[in-house]
């Protein structure tokens, strides 16, 4: 059997240079490069005449040149090639910029295939700019079906075409099949090796289908089944703590400022009920920014606590978790229970100090980072641990906090909203309550999305809002400034913003800061020390500061709708009146429908919802979530069927073999634990 593992550097066509371009691209071993699936593809198999070229299509058509093709030098660093070629129907322009190979590789009367973007010049001429072509015969660029695949800057379509060609002809159809004769009958799945193949290099349509159909479905069988398999030895083998009933929760309720909404009360009520089961809680509380997740998460603490146990709570970052730590310890220790929080801050002192207390019981609530599951973290008896911003965190880690207590009951949550069916995919494992209501009084966010023409009406807007005293977020897509892209860095910008704006307090953040130093930005922005802060994504999850009013997010475009919902959230969190400015360069029907989505709703659901229809599920499987494996071919919405046979395929499964004992369910487990093993942050 073929070695999989095998590094890409002995493939044919792949030198040192490449190995590290195809190292960005997350392609290290033979496997993963086979199994690096194009984007998109182009049938360059359908030929028309010159006569029946459309204005704006894209097409294939034979032609012969009348001459050689002629250079000109336009500019210092300019040159352009031109030649005319006919058929018996009509003559065409070709002309290809800074490309001076193409006079040697174009004869005349000799005959060609060229595939183009057509444009019909003044007169019904057609010009074609930069073509791609093969001599009649040949079938490199053309005349059949062509696999695009994600690039890096430095790497060419037709290089990575080759390099994978190569590397099918090294596994020679030797992949092993994983899935079961009676699941390939019973849903018409194709074995594994006519699915590699015609992912790639399809020779028709239909040979692409039948391999989409079998890798969407393998990926959709395989995540559902690890998923219930975690959620079924949850069952089997964790025997939950039963919570007294009791009525002291409304002694909680009755100091509280303000009435819970309908929703709270109806996750409440489901978070009860399991806590007072004998089963383990395994439950997922998702509700859209400002819902009141934290006041829930605080009932269920509180009832922890007066049935004698202790509680733990995770969030992704140091500043979150302080953030919990105020407004809960602020709720909670009027009814004598105490708070405290753990943080990779604390001197060695504090932290001693800490443990020793909360292993004797000294500490009801323990609310941290990453830093609650190191090893030297003991709990007394803990029942109840939560984490926040779910997908921030592997299965594993939640996992791993669990088992600092026996028979825990687990409740984790999310701000990010989540179609219903997605949420069931990516939280397989867990039950799942919706906050699907904001409490009464929060203010709508005004959205508007704007082009570049806008910039000088958008900075005095800025000036007027700070002139009042409020503050701004300015949100970048890059780090540092590219050659290889036009998007907006946060470098750049906050050069910018100190030009257009000397006399404010301007800093930036990203991602690649160290923690402390991140912390104590986002902290001097919460004390009004900053007036502008320029900043990636990281902020996306982050501490509430009230005095901030504006957002705006650079190259909007190239976020999903629910990145951006989640980086409006950001803003609207005090009395004053907010607003979220998203400025694109775009002039795409989707991109505009995108941006108008996010002006007309400020319901995190519907964004959701319309986000899965227009981009698919990246922005849910990538950049967003670090819980479960990322799909490489099924979509959520478009394969909505094919998901409904691998759920009802799994069940089966499962039913007859729960812990994938049986030999022909041995591969399948390998697939799963190989998969879910770099379940990590």
């Amino acid at each position: 059997m073929i070695d999989l593992k095998q590094n890409i550097q002995f493939i044919k066509g792949v030198g040192p240079a490449r190995v590290a371009l195809l190292n960005k691209l997350g392609i290290f071993t033979l496997e993963d490069l086979v199994t690096y699936f194009p984007r998109e593809y182009e049938d360059r198999g359908v030929f028309k005449k010159i006569s029946e070229l459309v204005d704006g299509d894209v097409a294939c058509f034979k032609a012969v040149p009348i001459s050689r093709p002629n250079e000109a030098r336009i500019k210092k660093n300019m040159t352009i090639t031109k030649v005319i070629v006919r058929d018996e129907t009509g003559t065409a322009l070709l002309t290809w910029f800074n490309q001076s190979y193409i006079k040697n590789q174009i004869d005349a009367a000799e005959e060609y295939v060229f595939y183009g973007k057509v444009q019909r010049a003044y007169g019904g001429r057609v010009e074609i700019s930069n073509a791609i072509f093969d001599k009649d015969g040949e079938t490199k660029n053309t005349g059949k079906i062509i696999p695009l695949y994600p690039l890096t800057y430095g790497m060419s379509q037709n290089v990575i075409r080759s390099i994978i060609e190569n590397a099918l002809k090294i596994t020679n159809n030797q992949f092993e099949e994983f899935l079961p004769s009676w699941i390939r009958k019973d849903y018409d799945i194709c074995e594994i090796n006519y699915a590699i193949n015609n992912i790639h290099f399809p020779e028709k349509t239909e040979d692409f289908m039948i391999a989409k159909k079998r890798i969407a479905f393998q990926e959709l069988l395989l995540l559902q089944l690890g998923l219930l398999n975690f959620k079924e030895k949850a069952k089997v083998e964790n025997v939950g703590i039963e919570f007294k009933e009791d009525e002291h929760i409304d002694e909680f309720l009755n100091v509280l400022p303000f009435k819970l909404t309908n929703a709270q009360m109806r996750a409440w009520n489901e978070i009860r009920k399991d806590m007072e089961s004998n089963k383990a809680m395994n439950r997922l509380v998702q509700g859209d920014v400002g819902s009141g997740k934290t006041v829930v998460a605080a009932m269920a603490m509180y009832k922890a606590v007066k049935n004698g146990y202790q509680a733990s709570m995770m969030a992704p970052t140091a500043i979150l978790a302080t953030q919990h730590y105020e407004s809960i310890s602020k709720m909670l220790e009027p009814f004598g229970i105490k708070c405290a929080l753990f943080t990779s801050s604390l001197t060695k002192k504090q932290k001693e100090k800490l443990k020793e207390e909360l292993i004797n019981g000294e500490i009801d609530i323990a609310i941290g980072t990453h830093a609650l599951i190191e090893e030297d973290i003991e709990f007394k008896n803990v029942g109840l641990v939560i984490t926040d911003e779910q997908h921030r965190f592997g299965v594993r880690q939640r996992a791993k906090l669990s088992s600092k207590g026996e028979c825990t009951d687990t409740l984790v949550m999310t701000a990010t909203p989540i179609p219903r069916t997605l949420a069931l995919i990516l939280y397989g494992d867990l039950d799942i309550s919706i906050i699907d209501e904001l409490p009464p009084g929060r203010q709508k966010i005004d959205t508007y999305a704007v082009k570049k023409n806008m910039e000088n009406r958008i900075n005095d807007f800025i000036k007027k809002q700070i002139g009042e005293g409020r503050q701004a977020y300015v949100v970048c897509p890059l780090i540092e400034e590219s050659d290889a892209s036009d998007l907006k860095s946060v470098e750049l910008m906050y050069e910018y913003y100190k030009k257009v704006f000397p006399d404010l307090r301007i800093k930036f953040l990203h991602g690649k800061m160290k923690n402390k130093e991140k912390d104590e930005i986002m902290t001097s922005f919460k004390n009004g020390d900053i007036d502008i802060l320029i900043s990636t994504t990281v902020i996306e999850v982050g501490v509430d500061v009230p005095n901030a009013t504006l957002m705006i997010v650079e190259n909007a475009e190239r976020f999903g709708l629910a990145q951006l919902h989640q980086l409006r959230g950001r803003v609207g969190r005090g009395k004053h009146k907010s607003y979220c400015i998203l400025k694109y360069e775009s002039n795409s029907d989707i991109v505009k429908q995108r941006m108008k989505i996010m002006e007309q709703t400020n319901d995190g659901f519907v964004i959701s919802e319309q986000d899965l229809k227009l981009r698919g599920p990246g922005d849910f499987f990538g950049t967003m979530q670090h819980g479960v494996p990322e799909f490489k071919v099924a979509n959520l919405f478009t394969d909505m069927e094919l998901l409904k046979k691998a759920q009802e395929c799994s069940k089966k499964i499962l039913l007859d073999d729960p812990y994938l004992k049986k030999d022909e369910n041995l591969k399948i487990k390998e697939k799963i634990d190989d998969l879910f093993k770099t379940i990590t942050i």
